[in-house]
């Protein structure tokens, strides 16, 4: 059976989304981009694009799981706050078509894909191209990063599965 990852990089002025299918333990990038919102626009006009455009994804790839960034520290608390409003939008969306979500912290997603929590953007983008067999590294940045939320995510559902079929 295919399993199909929708991964998920909140923002405001750009939300990243992936959609990652694993057929027989074989990850594959199925296809991946971005929701780009006006800055001319208001808050709440940028988070019906987020909304409306994750909706459609939803409806073309139909998943069978979610998996979302967890917003981590920011220095500007703006910043903080448009960000968790965009999360906000997608986890609703998210649950409105009834999809299990789960959430990854930068720290898990950089150590599931690395092993290593301190790689940097660059080291994270090189190991989505290779655990993918890709040509190049997708573009833009906020897309190979949902990229690799979406991988961060078959990692640990192997993992999960791994550990249950231990336990007697």
């Amino acid at each position: 059976m295919n399993l199909r990852i929708l991964g998920i990089d909140p923002g405001t002025a750009t939300t990243g989304w992936a959609v990652v299918e694993e057929n027989n333990k074989i990850p594959k990038l199925v296809a991946c981009g971005c929701v780009n919102t006006a800055k001319t626009k208001t808050d709440a006009e940028r988070l019906v694009e987020i909304g409306s455009d994750i909706e459609i994804l939803l409806k073309k790839y139909k998943p069978n799981e979610a998996a979302i960034e967890n917003l981590f520290f920011f220095s500007n608390q703006k910043t903080a706050i448009t960000v968790a409003q965009a999360r906000g939008v997608v986890l609703y969306e998210l649950q409105k078509h009834k999809l299990p979500i789960t959430s990854y912290t930068p720290l898990q997603v950089k150590q599931a894909l690395t092993g290593y929590g301190r790689a940097d953007k660059k080291q994270i983008q090189l190991m989505v191209k290779n655990i993918l067999k890709l040509s190049c590294i997708p573009k833009p940045d906020d897309a190979a990063d949902a990229v690799a939320i979406a991988i961060c995510h078959l990692n640990s559902r192997s993992m999960e599965q791994i550990t249950s079929s231990q336990k007697i």
